[in-house]
């Protein structure tokens, strides 16, 4: 769905009611249930959606119309993915700092080994 999105920041709540082929009332309904969608507003009071605000509104959509899950499901669902990805994502800063300091370790070593030679 991503790649038939039209190349821009925002969409109007017109536009992701076509793209997602959900009523705007259901998308309006939608962001005072899930905290995941809190669309900000424009000066003219639209809402102006971002391509990941758009994607939620998918996932949601198979939540509940595809898996069949009440909203409270539906809500605790994104939670724990939502948890999950943190969780990899802290897994992966983890490992990007462990290899920065192995980088530093190797140097100072070969520093070390360099002034024994001498």
């Amino acid at each position: 769905m991503a790649a038939d999105l039209p190349d821009k920041q925002y969409f109007r709540i017109g536009e992701v009611a076509r793209l997602t082929a959900l009523k705007p009332s259901v998308l309006r309904f939608w962001e005072t249930e899930f905290k995941e969608l809190q669309p900000p507003k424009s000066r003219t009071g639209q809402r102006l959606y971002t391509r990941r605000d758009i994607a939620v509104l998918l996932e949601i959509k198979q939540l509940l119309y595809g898996e069949k899950l009440t909203i409270e499901g539906a809500r605790n669902r994104l939670l724990t993915t939502a948890k999950r990805q943190k969780d990899h994502q802290g897994d992966s800063v983890q490992s990007d700092d462990l290899v920065s300091v192995l980088r530093e370790v190797r140097h100072e070593l070969e520093a070390i080994r360099i002034m024994l030679q001498k």
